[in-house]
């Protein structure tokens, strides 16, 4: 018997690829997003497939979310499994600082999105957070920060980037608070620095430096870029380790789960790598503006989720660099 997942901000980068992998294993999705930030298009392969069902609400609708609670009502039965993931969020380096807007989705849609899924007895809930809550702590010289790690947070007279990952971190009480009341199965997830050949948003650096070459054959970055160096993680793994996460009865103890890959790199040499794979050789890169409390390095230990579940990262980011150039149409054989 298949399960029914119920996916909130399934047009962005984490909530389509996982559609994608649940509808590939069987499984049913009815999914929503209000296009904040992303397409119908990244879900144009799943419009028309009986087990993908697409709605445009948005999170912070009362009417809508209560239609969607009707219908999940009237489906759930047919089902397994009730497995709610809430992607929804409002992200991007340029709304960090939103203290409002970020609040009103991040938190509050979080937990009516929560309380939705304990009212209609779901089996799993699934919280999609970020490592920035690790803030000024983001790495250490031994496999990267651990969940277990104390967190050390900018603060507000630094900068107002820090509220989006306090009003993150809160989610993951209000997780951990469900599970302990026996209310719900269910776990945070830290991702770090996920992206995509999907994004159609130059919002986070790799589609940044990307369009930026395209277009200009140089890029603009912070200065902040000359000594940051970052992991990145490729969504079909990212989504993959939601995945694996769900099928583990032992993970779904309302902790926290850093989602990530080991493989560190430099941002001006990311730039050198994006142009290689477009057959740009050493492009220009033009540094002016700077962000304040942002940190040098972004390492995070997996080794709790590894333990945990048989997840581990496939496409390095040779590999998935070369995908997004491709989708773009701009490498060396386009």
């Amino acid at each position: 018997m298949m399960n029914l997942y119920v996916i909130s901000g399934v047009t962005g980068m984490t909530g389509n690829e996982l559609a994608r992998q649940i509808v590939k294993d069987g499984h049913t999705v009815l999914g929503f997003d209000n296009f904040f930030a992303s397409s119908i298009q990244t879900v144009e392969d799943l419009l028309g497939k009986e087990a993908f069902c697409f709605y445009e609400y948005d999170l912070n609708c009362q009417e809508q979310m209560e239609r969607l609670r009707e219908e999940v009502l009237s489906r759930k039965d047919d089902f397994q499994q009730l497995i709610y993931i809430n992607c929804a969020a409002v992200v991007h380096t340029e709304h960090f600082y939103h203290v409002n807007s970020t609040f009103e989705t991040n938190v509050l849609g979080m937990k009516k999105f929560l309380d939705q899924a304990i009212s209609l007895k779901a089996d799993i809930y699934i919280n999609c957070s970020t490592s920035e809550v690790y803030s000024m702590n983001s790495w250490n010289e031994d496999g990267g920060v651990a969940e277990e790690d104390f967190i050390v947070l900018a603060n507000a007279e630094h900068s107002q980037r820090t509220s989006y990952a306090t009003g993150k971190l809160m989610t993951e009480f209000f997780m951990k608070d469900a599970v302990l009341e026996k209310k719900i199965k269910g776990c945070s997830i830290r991702f770090a620095n996920v992206y995509s050949k999907n994004e159609r948003y130059p919002k986070h650096i790799i589609p940044h430096i990307l369009i930026q070459l395209k277009e200009k054959g140089k890029v603009e970055l912070l200065e902040n870029s000359k000594v940051n160096c970052r992991t990145f993680l490729h969504n079909e793994d990212s989504c993959s380790a939601v995945l694996a996460l769900c099928k583990s009865e032992e993970a779904l103890d309302g902790s926290v789960y850093n989602v990530a890959t080991d493989e560190e790199i430099s941002i001006v040499n990311l730039v050198k790598l994006c142009g290689e794979k477009m057959g740009l050789d050493n492009p220009e890169i033009i540094f002016q503006g700077y962000r304040a409390s942002d940190p040098e390095r972004r390492l995070l230990s997996t080794k709790k989720l590894r333990d945990r579940t048989d997840w581990a990262p496939k496409i390095d980011l040779n590999q998935g660099i070369e995908m997004c150039v491709k989708e773009m149409g701009c490498g060396r054989h386009d």
